[in-house]
């Protein structure tokens, strides 16, 4: 269970969009609540390739999310669009723990709230290591540590 306070959209300094698609919803006509993992990992690792330059085909480094949680709060369906929130609450030598909100556009209160943690590694070695410096860079502009934390 969550223990911080509720979010809004102004928490999140990058938003970013995703399409729901067909085979999203599941039987009870809502999306399946496995697949807002998906929008939450598309969305983060198109801010670390585009912004970051993360080479997912032939980097010596690539991210491998080791934890995850999600806080539903309200249902989404296919069709629509929806906005994926990012934040980095805690930035590590190998390691970032990001909080995601999944958004309506147009609305504030997020229908899920996300916790991801990706482990930064060689890709030769499998091992962890240090998080590329363009990576990091783009990382810390997005970082806003929870009071406490």
């Amino acid at each position: 269970m969550s223990t911080h306070p509720p979010t809004t959209r102004a928490d999140y300094p990058h938003v970013g969009s995703v399409s729901t698609r067909w085979n999203d919803n599941d039987r009870y006509g809502h999306v399946n609540n496995a697949v807002y993992y998906q929008y939450f990992d598309s969305v983060i690792n198109e801010v670390l390739i585009h912004q970051g330059g993360l080479d997912i085909q032939r980097g010596e480094v690539v991210g491998f999310i080791v934890r995850s949680e999600c806080d539903f709060l309200a249902p989404v369906a296919y069709p629509g669009l929806l906005e994926v929130g990012v934040v980095v609450r805690r930035l590590g030598r190998s390691s970032v723990t990001y909080e995601t909100a999944l958004l309506r556009p147009g609305e504030d209160r997020p229908a899920a709230i996300g916790r991801m943690v990706h482990v930064f590694v060689d890709t030769a070695s499998g091992r962890p290591t240090d998080i590329p410096a363009p990576i990091r860079a783009v990382l810390e502009r997005l970082l806003r540590p929870l009071p406490g934390g």
